[in-house]
C-alpha cells in the first residue's frame, strides 16, 4: 500500500514539478510581477495544494453520492465529489462547437474541435488518471474531476481530503464550510500511515501550521495584537512542529494547545457586542486573493495554455462556493478574474487577443462595480493592485511601443499594440474615476503621453547606434560628430514615416493627430542634439553647414506632416501641438556663428593693432623682410581671415562680406596712422653735437611731432651784410671753429677720407615705417583681389596707405637732410664763402646716405623715399642760399660756383641707383631751384627792381607787413620762387655789396650784421 502511495505521488510530483516549473518560467520571462504580493510562508505550489482543499470543502455534497465506478456506491470511507454522478455534455466526439454562457459573455471564440480532439469533460477517467491508479472506469469525467486534474492533485491527495472530510461531517450534517478550519481538521484527521514515509507526513503537517499561521497571524482579516496570548502559544506549537512532526492524537497536548489556539484566533468579531457566526483563518489579504487566484487559473486547459475550457460555466459556479471561506465578494470575484486573464495573455506571449479581450469584457464588471463606491478597504486593494498591475505592464510596453512592437510590425503585433491600449487606458480610467482624479480627456493625455515616450526612446537608441555608445545622447566625441547628426537626421525622418504609416493609424483611435505629436516629439529631440552641438562649434565649416542643412531638411519634412496631421483634425488639440514646433533657425545659426566667428577674427587683430602699440620697437624683422613685426603679423591674421572666409560655404557670407571688411578697414587704419605718426623725441638724444652757439641751442630746443616742419631749422632774421675791412675778414676766418672745418680743399680738391653715413637711428625707424607702409598696402591690395568683387572693398585703406607713405618719406627725407647731414649741407655749405665751402664733401656724404638708404629700403619704398630726399637736398641748397644767417654772403661772381654745385647736386640723384629717379623728374624738381640761383646773376639794380614790381603786386593783393619802417616787409612762405618779394629781398640780404646795404638801409631800415 505504502509502495503503491510513493509510486503514484512520485509520477505526479514529477509531473507537477514540470509544469510548474515551465510557469513560472513563463511569467519570469514575461517581467510580470504579482500585483497582490506573496506569503513568504507558502510557495505557489503550496498555495495551490492548499486552494484546492479549500475548494474540495466548499463544494463537499451535503450528502454521499457515488464518485467511482459507473454505478456502485461510494468506496468505504470516503465522501463524493462536488458534482458527482454529472455526466458529460455534449460527450459526442468529433467536430463539435462548444461553448458556454460565462465563454460567450467574456467574447471567448467557442473552440472548434478536431476530429481527434475531446473536450475536457468528454475525456474518460482512462484517459486522464495517473499511471499508479489501475483499475478507473471508462466515463466521462465531472466538473470535480476536471478541477482536480487542472489543479494537478494526485489520486493519493484527493483520497486523503476526501476521507478527512469524510470523518470531519460524520455527525455534523448541515455545517457551513466557512464554519470549519481546514488545517486543524487535516491535521487532527490524516495520520503518518498515509503518507509515503514519515518526511512527507512532516512535510505536509508543516505546511498546514504555515498555512495556519499565514491566516490567523500573518495576514489577518481582522486586526491583530502580535502578543496576543494565542499567538504566543501558536508560535511555540510550530517552532516544535518545524523540528519534528508532532502528535496528532486525543490526548496529545501539542494538539491542544495548538487547537486552542486557532480556536482562539480564527473565532473572533470586528466587534466586542457582534456575534460570530463564521471563522476568520483564510479570508485576510492578500492570501485569500493569491488563494482565490489560483483556483481562478484552472480555467485554462493545461494542455493548450491560450485555450479557456468550455467548462468555464460549471468551475466558475464550483469556484465561486468558496466565497465565504476566502471572504470574496463579487467586486473581488471581477477583479481577480480580469487579472488572471491579463496574466495568462501576457505569459503565453500575447498569442492570444481572446484572452485581452476577455480581460476587457471583466473590466466592464469591475468599472460598474468601481462606481458603486464600496468603502471595503479589502475590495480597494485588490482592485488598485490588479488594475495598477495591469496598467503598469502595458504602460511600460506602450513607454516604448517601437521597441516592443517595431520589429514585427503589422499584423498581430499591431493588433497586440491596440489591446494593450485598451487595457491600459481601461484600467488608467477606473483608477482615476475611483480617486476622483478622472477628466473628459485623460485618454487622449495618455495616448499622447506614450507616442512622446516612445518617440524619445527610439530617438535615443537611433542616436546611440549612431555613436556607438549607450550611455548618453551627449555629443561629446572627437570622431566626426558632423557625419553622426547628418545621418541621425536622415534616421529621424525615417523613424517619423515609420511611425505614421505604422503606429499612428492605431493610435488615432483616441488621438485626433498622433502623427503631429510624433513629429513635434522627433523635431524637439533632433533641436536638443543640435543645439548641443553647436554649443561646442565655434567655426563655420563646410561640415558644420551640411549638418545645418540636413536639419532644414529634417525640419521641413516634419513641418509637412505636422500641418498635414493637424488639417485633418478639427480638435484644438491638433493645432496647439503644431504651436510646440520650436524652429531650429538655420539661417540665425548660420549668421550667429558668422558674426561669431567674424567678431573673433577682428578682436584677434585688435590685439594684435594694440599690442603693436605697446611694444614696437621698429626694428626690422630681418635683413631680407625689412618690416616692422607688428605689421606682419597683422597682415598674416587677415590673410588667414580672409582664406577662412572664402572657404565657409554658406550664402549668407554676402550679408556679412562688408560688415568684415569695414571691420578690418578700421584696424588697417588705425595702424596705418599709428606707422606714420613718428612720435615725439628731443632731438638732442639721436645726435651729439657740440652747442657752440645760440643759434645751435636754439636748433637743439625743438622738438620732433611728425611733420617736416618739425625738422626744418628756424629762419634767422633778415639783416644786410657788413662790409668789413680784409683785415677783419682774415681774423673771422682764422677764428673759424673746428666743428666747420672743410673735410676737402677750398677749391674742391679730393680728399682721400671716405665718410661714413650720417643716418641716425631714430631716422633708420621712420624708413622701418616707410617699408612696413608699403608692405601694406601691398597686402591690401592683394586682400582687396582675394575678395573676388569686381568692386573695390578697400579703397580707404589704400588711400590712406599711399597719402602716409608719402608723408613718412618726407619726414624722414626732412630728418636725413636737416638732422642727420647738417654739419655738411644746411650748416657747413659756403659757411666760410663759396670758395672755401663747396658742396663736395656734402655730396659725398649724401651718396652714402643715399646708398645706405638703398640697402635697407624695400625695393617698392626705394623710389619714393629718395625723390624725397632729393626734394629735402633742394630746399635745404636753397636754404643755404636765402636763410643761411649771418655766417653767409654771396657776390654776384660766386653764382657760377654755386650753379655749378646745384649741378652736381642733381647729378648725384640722377645716378642713384638704377633710374630711382627718373631725370626729368630731377629736371622739373629742380626747376624752381635753379631759377633762384639764377636771380644771383643778376646785378643788383636788375635785383631791386625785380623787387619792387613784386612787392607792388603783392601789396595790390593785400600782403605784407611792417617791419618798423615805413615799408612793408613781405610775408615768408618757405615757397621759394624767383618772382616772390621775400625770396629777392633775401637774395639782397646775402648780396655783399654797398648798393645792396644801402638799399635794405634806406627802405627797410634793416640792421647788419654782427
Amino acid at each position: 500500500m505504502m509502495g503503491r502511495h510513493q509510486r503514484s505521488r512520485s509520477a505526479s510530483a514529477s509531473s507537477t514539478a514540470t509544469r510548474s516549473d515551465i510557469t513560472e518560467l513563463d511569467f519570469a520571462a514575461a517581467d510580470l510581477d504579482c500585483p497582490f504580493g506573496s506569503v513568504d510562508a507558502l510557495g505557489p505550489v503550496e498555495l495551490r495544494e492548499a486552494a484546492y482543499e479549500i475548494f474540495f470543502m466548499s463544494c463537499r455534497s451535503s450528502g454521499a453520492a457515488p464518485s467511482r465506478g459507473s454505478g456502485g456506491g461510494a468506496a468505504e470511507g470516503e465522501v463524493s465529489s462536488p458534482m458527482a454522478g454529472a455526466g458529460a455534455r455534449g460527450g459526442a466526439a468529433g467536430g463539435g462547437v462548444m461553448g458556454g454562457r460565462d465563454k460567450k459573455a467574456l467574447g471567448l471564440r467557442p473552440r472548434r474541435l478536431s476530429s481527434g480532439a475531446q473536450p475536457m469533460m468528454a475525456r474518460t477517467l482512462s484517459q486522464t488518471s495517473a499511471p499508479g491508479s489501475p483499475g478507473r472506469s471508462r466515463r466521462p469525467m465531472t466538473s470535480a474531476e476536471i478541477m482536480r486534474q487542472q489543479m494537478r492533485v494526485t489520486d493519493q491527495s484527493d483520497a486523503r481530503l476526501r476521507r478527512t472530510l469524510m470523518r470531519t461531517v460524520v455527525g455534523q450534517v448541515g455545517r457551513r464550510p466557512e464554519t470549519i478550519v481546514l488545517p486543524l481538521e487535516l491535521l487532527r484527521q490524516l495520520k503518518p500511515a498515509e503518507f509515503a514515509d514519515a518526511e512527507e507526513y512532516h512535510q505536509w503537517q508543516f505546511r498546514q501550521v504555515k498555512l495556519l499561521e499565514a491566516g490567523l497571524i500573518l495576514h489577518p482579516s481582522l486586526p491583530l495584537d502580535r502578543l496576543h496570548s494565542a499567538v504566543l502559544r501558536f508560535r511555540e506549537v510550530m517552532r516544535a512542529t518545524e523540528i519534528r512532526a508532532m502528535d496528532t492524537g486525543k490526548n496529545s497536548e501539542v494538539m491542544r494547545a495548538l487547537t486552542s489556539a486557532v480556536h482562539a484566533l480564527s473565532w473572533r468579531s470586528g466587534t466586542a457586542s457582534a456575534a460570530v457566526e463564521a471563522c476568520h483563518w483564510a479570508d485576510g489579504y492578500p492570501l485569500n486573493v493569491l488563494l482565490y487566484c489560483s483556483l481562478l487559473q484552472t480555467i485554462f486547459d493545461l494542455r493548450e495554455s491560450t485555450v479557456v475550457l468550455d467548462e468555464v460555466d460549471e468551475l466558475l459556479e464550483l469556484i465561486k462556493k468558496t466565497w465565504p471561506t476566502l471572504g470574496i465578494n463579487r467586486a473581488v470575484h471581477d477583479a481577480c478574474l480580469a487579472w488572471v486573464f491579463f496574466r495568462q495573455y501576457v505569459i503565453t506571449g500575447q498569442a492570444e487577443p481572446d484572452l485581452a479581450a476577455a480581460a476587457l469584457a471583466v473590466l466592464v464588471d469591475v468599472a460598474a462595480d468601481a462606481t458603486q463606491g464600496s468603502r471595503d478597504p479589502v475590495y480597494a486593494r485588490v482592485l488598485l493592485s490588479a488594475l495598477g498591475g495591469i496598467q503598469a505592464w502595458s504602460e511600460k510596453r506602450l513607454l516604448d511601443y517601437h521597441d516592443s512592437y517595431g520589429e514585427c510590425i503589422g499584423g498581430a503585433a499591431t493588433e497586440g499594440m491596440e489591446i494593450l491600449l485598451s487595457l491600459a487606458l481601461a484600467t488608467g480610467k477606473i483608477i482615476a474615476d475611483r480617486e476622483g482624479a478622472g477628466d473628459g480627456n485623460s485618454a487622449g493625455d495618455r495616448v499622447d503621453y506614450y507616442i512622446r515616450c516612445s518617440m524619445k526612446s527610439a530617438f535615443t537608441k537611433i542616436l546611440e547606434n549612431g555613436l556607438g555608445e549607450t550611455d548618453s545622447v551627449i555629443i561629446d566625441r572627437d570622431n566626426d560628430p558632423a557625419s553622426v547628426l547628418m545621418q541621425l537626421a536622415s534616421d529621424t525622418e525615417q523613424l517619423a514615416m515609420f511611425e505614421r504609416r505604422n503606429f499612428s493609424p492605431v493610435l488615432r483611435r483616441w488621438h485626433p493627430a498622433p502623427v503631429a505629436v510624433a513629429a513635434v516629439t522627433l523635431h524637439g529631440c533632433f533641436g536638443v542634439v543640435l543645439r548641443q552641438y553647436l554649443a561646442k562649434v565655434a567655426v563655420l565649416t563646410e561640415e558644420l553647414v551640411r549638418v545645418l542643412h540636413s536639419g532644414s531638411r529634417l525640419e521641413k519634412a516634419l513641418a509637412q506632416m505636422t500641418a498635414e496631421d493637424a488639417a485633418d483634425c478639427d480638435d484644438g488639440r491638433a493645432k496647439a501641438v503644431v504651436g510646440d514646433m520650436e524652429p531650429f533657425e538655420v539661417e540665425s545659426v548660420v549668421m550667429g556663428l558668422l558674426k561669431a566667428w567674424m567678431d573673433d577674427k577682428l578682436g584677434l587683430a585688435t590685439d594684435c593693432l594694440l599690442r603693436a602699440r605697446d611694444t614696437e620697437s621698429w626694428i626690422p624683422k630681418s635683413k631680407e623682410e625689412p618690416f616692422a613685426g607688428s605689421g606682419m603679423e597683422l597682415m598674416k591674421l587677415a590673410r588667414f581671415t580672409l582664406e577662412e572666409f572664402s572657404e565657409i560655404p554658406a550664402s549668407a557670407k554676402e550679408e556679412v562680406v562688408q560688415d568684415l571688411v569695414d571691420g578690418l578697414e578700421a584696424i588697417f587704419q588705425d595702424y596705418i596712422s599709428f606707422v606714420a605718426s613718428c612720435g615725439t623725441l628731443r632731438l638732442c638724444r639721436d645726435c651729439e653735437i657740440e652747442k657752440c652757439s645760440s643759434y645751435a641751442a636754439a636748433y637743439h630746443a625743438w622738438r620732433v611731432t611728425g611733420s617736416k616742419h618739425s625738422y626744418l631749422p628756424p629762419l634767422p632774421p633778415l639783416t644786410r651784410c657788413n662790409q668789413d675791412s680784409g683785415f677783419f675778414r682774415l681774423w673771422k676766418k682764422a677764428a673759424l671753429p673746428t666743428c666747420h672745418a672743410p673735410e676737402g680743399s677750398p677749391r674742391g680738391g679730393g680728399s682721400h677720407h671716405i665718410p661714413q653715413p650720417s643716418i641716425s637711428r631714430g631716422t633708420q625707424r621712420l624708413y622701418v615705417r616707410l617699408n612696413t607702409l608699403h608692405y601694406v598696402l601691398s597686402h591690401v591690395q592683394a586682400l582687396d583681389a582675394s575678395l573676388g568683387s569686381s568692386s573695390a572693398h578697400l579703397d580707404r585703406t589704400r588711400a590712406e596707405a599711399t597719402s602716409s607713405i608719402s608723408a613718412v618719406a618726407e619726414v624722414a627725407a626732412h630728418r636725413l637732410i636737416f638732422l642727420d647731414s647738417r654739419h655738411s649741407l644746411y650748416q657747413g655749405l659756403y659757411a666760410r664763402g663759396v670758395g672755401d665751402a663747396r658742396i663736395r664733401p656734402a655730396l659725398r656724404l649724401l651718396k652714402q646716405n643715399l646708398s645706405f638708404l638703398v640697402s635697407v629700403l624695400a625695393d617698392r619704398a626705394q623710389p619714393v623715399a629718395v625723390r624725397e630726399v632729393m626734394r629735402a637736398s633742394f630746399e635745404a641748397f636753397l636754404m643755404v642760399l636765402l636763410a643761411g644767417g649771418n655766417e653767409r654772403s654771396f657776390a654776384r661772381a660766386d653764382h657760377a660756383a654755386v650753379e655749378e654745385d646745384f649741378r652736381s647736386l642733381k647729378r648725384a640723384f640722377c645716378t642713384c641707383g638704377e633710374g630711382l629717379v627718373p631725370e626729368d623728374v630731377v629736371a622739373r624738381e629742380a626747376g624752381t631751384a635753379e631759377a633762384v640761383v639764377d636771380l644771383m646773376a643778376r646785378s643788383t639794380e636788375c635785383l631791386i627792381d625785380a623787387f619792387s614790381v613784386a612787392a607792388c603786386e603783392a601789396a595790390a593783393a593785400g600782403e605784407g607787413d611792417s617791419g618798423g619802417g615805413t615799408t612793408p616787409l613781405p610775408p615768408t612762405t618757405r615757397k621759394w620762387e624767383p618772382a616772390d618779394p621775400n625770396t629777392i629781398l633775401r637774395v639782397l640780404c646775402h648780396r655783399d655789396d654797398e648798393a645792396a646795404n644801402q638799399f635794405l638801409k634806406r627802405t627797410f631800415q634793416l640792421a647788419r650784421r654782427r
